[in-house]
């Protein structure tokens, strides 16, 4: 009988056998492969800590005892274990569960997270808080070895060693970024540490030493050196040592046992205990094991074990974090935005050796692994430091390089002192290519690239630009390479739109394109939704109403000419982003009729309709085209709220509003 389903929490560990937990963990891990070759997930990362969860679930008791997720996409097998078995196969879908902890969703959740490198704080502060009011509960988070080498772990760490905070670390080393000494005398070490007659002899022997005469804290400090280079040179853990944070090390993370024994025993020493536990990701799964980074998200590449078929994710055209950006085209869907930037990108650095590609620790998600590929000595991965990215950026661009900075815009929200301060501020040609812009999809609230372009509009010197298809991306590229000035150029996770291929040209900045002339009102938009606007003004003209169509390009500067131009005469002008509404790039054509009205007449019964993401919830997860039709984002949506937009106006085909006399 299967262990899994019968399981009401995770209190109901405790009563299971070493051979029943054996078992269970091969329950949860084929639950996790079957489930994620329907709907993708983070698969490898997940699969590599099973047996972590069990023994953390076993040991601790949540939700009394809490248990962070750092960075969260490691998280599958806590929600099987916390009573979610019967809903897991709604992960990541509209209205199920999602892709990361999610305090909504169970009492044992701690934290909605999705960006690597915060765990470290959110423990020290709950094991803070729990200090001051003099509380019970055991905190422990789990972060994995590419989070830990994050800025803000390292300040966070820095302040756990100085205040000496109680509190478990559990170190998930992959080997994805650590590759520590292991040896005999590294794990006798560790089980010295663990020793209570060990620590009580230490505080024993420092306390005699120090009384000796004269020569009591020379004598003392010689001896605490001679422990710290003996453990230096056995284990991989002086830093954590030398922050005052007692370091275990390195525990086999497929072993029930000596994750028991020794997380246990860790919980029982005081102040902050880091337990280095060296997992395989995608244990179980043999694809995954061997596809480390393939398989961090898996929507690609395909599943091709017979023994867990795969139903292509509808709409979706990779993985939101590492798979393969420039994967082939499959069952005729063209190429992602993604992969025809890192092409041109390639192409472009053939005639200019000055380019320099950048990314933090995504160069297969950003498709800069076929830059590195093709030019190795001009591509840095700097890991999960997207601050580091910017500045190193800056420096180059200094040094008369042109630095290529791809990151995902949610990831890119990190960095914002960074473009602001060092990038704008010195006014260096650092592009910044900002990766899934928009809506993301499954990964839900964390992911979603909806607040860049406002906090980009208020910077100086700073170019935004986006294309309406993968053609003009290529170009705006080009264009961003020629130019002297910070660029941001923002591209979706989509599929290109397979417009014909063209030579990509550079073009005029801040210079937009009129696709449509039309009569009664006008369309802006700006990015790829250009073509859900074309759309919507087909079915509006079927009523018809007669559209006038502008691709902007840019939101800034804005092509406020083109704008005020078309607009003029019109009784309705609507703009479209796929980004929040809120100080967006409708708000920027809105201020430029606004200021128009002053000195002109004719624009003061012009109506302007923001048609974009709502700027007062955050998008939760969910397939790409359910978010759009949801938020009414998709051609029929947003012909809708026209309609509604115009019947609020009484407004009816024929010009709408005549030009009135200037004075």
């Amino acid at each position: 009988m299967a262990i899994l389903p019968t399981l009401q929490g995770p209190g109901d560990l405790r009563g299971l056998s070493e051979a029943q937990l054996v078992e269970l963990a091969a329950e949860i891990r084929q639950t996790i492969i079957s489930t994620v070759a329907r709907t993708g997930g983070h698969l490898g990362s997940s699969l590599g800590v099973v047996e972590l969860t069990i023994a953390l679930h076993r040991i601790l008791e949540s939700p009394r005892d809490r248990i962070v997720w750092d960075t969260g996409h490691q998280a599958y097998p806590h929600k099987l274990l916390t009573g979610r078995y019967e809903r897991f196969g709604t992960l990541r879908q509209l209205g199920g569960i999602g892709g990361f902890p999610r305090r909504a969703e169970s009492e044992h959740d701690v934290f909605d997270g999705g960006h690597a490198g915060t765990g470290l704080s959110i423990a020290q502060g709950l094991a803070t808080a729990r200090d001051q009011r003099h509380g019970l509960e055991r905190i422990a988070v789990v972060v994995g070895d590419a989070a830990l080498m994050s800025g803000l772990s390292l300040e966070a760490l820095n302040d756990i060693g100085h205040r000496g905070t109680q509190l478990l670390i559990v170190l998930n080393d992959n080997e994805m970024s650590i590759s520590p000494t292991v040896g005999a005398l590294s794990k006798y070490l560790s089980t010295i540490k663990l020793s209570s007659t060990w620590r009580r002899s230490k505080r024993t022997f420092d306390e005699v030493v120090s009384r000796i005469p004269i020569t009591g804290s020379l004598a003392l400090e010689l001896s605490q050196r001679l422990r710290r280079s003996v453990v230096n040179f056995a284990q991989p853990g002086q830093l954590f040592e030398d922050l005052g944070i007692t370091y275990i090390g390195v525990v086999p993370g497929h072993n029930l046992r000596a994750l028991d024994h020794t997380l246990r025993a860790a919980l029982e020493l005081d102040g902050p205990v880091l337990v280095h536990v060296r997992t395989r990701k995608g244990r179980g799964y043999r694809p995954a094991e061997t596809d480390q980074v393939g398989f961090h998200g898996a929507a690609l590449p395909p599943m091709t074990d017979a023994a867990v078929p795969r139903t292509p994710v509808p709409g979706e055209s990779e993985s939101d974090d590492a798979a393969p950006a420039a994967a082939a085209a499959t069952a005729g869907k063209p190429l992602n935005y993604t992969a025809h930037f890192a092409a041109e990108l390639i192409a472009a650095a053939r005639t200019d050796r000055r380019i320099v590609a950048i990314t933090a620790g995504m160069p297969t998600g950003t498709g800069l692994s076929r830059f590195q590929a093709a030019y190795p000595d001009r591509f840095i991965d700097v890991g999960i430091a997207e601050q580091h990215a910017l500045t190193l950026a800056t420096g180059l661009a200094m040094g008369g390089q042109r630095p290529v900075v791809a990151i995902y815009s949610t990831f890119l929200q990190r960095a914002f002192d960074q473009t602001v301060h060092d990038v704008c501020q010195n006014d260096q040609p650092v592009l910044l290519a900002v990766d899934r812009a928009g809506l993301v999809g499954e990964d839900g609230t964390s992911h979603q690239g909806m607040f860049t372009i406002p906090a980009q509009r208020q910077l100086p010197n700073l170019v935004i630009a986006s294309p309406k298809d993968e053609q003009e991306l290529r170009s705006l590229l080009r264009t961003a390479l020629a130019q002297d000035h910070p660029f941001a150029l923002h591209y979706p996770r989509d599929p290109g739109l397979d417009v014909p291929p063209v030579e990509p040209r550079v073009l005029p900045v801040g210079q937009g394109e009129v696709l449509r002339e039309g009569h009664d009102l006008l369309i802006v938009g700006f990015g790829p939704i250009v073509g859900r606007g074309i759309e919507a003004a087909d079915a509006l003209a079927a009523e018809g109403w007669s559209v006038g169509v502008i691709n902007a390009r840019f939101a800034k500067p804005l092509d406020r000419q083109l704008i005020l131009e078309e607009a003029r005469g019109k009784r309705l002008v609507v703009t479209l982003e796929e980004s929040v509404v809120t100080g967006g790039f409708g708000t920027a054509v809105l201020e430029a009729i606004e200021e128009a009205r002053l000195a002109d007449p004719v624009y003061r019964d012009l109506a302007v309709r923001i048609i974009g993401l709502p700027g007062d919830r955050f998008v939760d997860h969910g397939a790409v085209a359910d978010l759009r039709r949801m938020l009414r984002l998709d051609a029929r949506g947003i012909t809708d709220q026209i309609r509604e937009t115009l019947a609020a106006l009484h407004a009816t085909p024929g010009r709408s509003a005549e030009p009135a006399a200037t004075g």
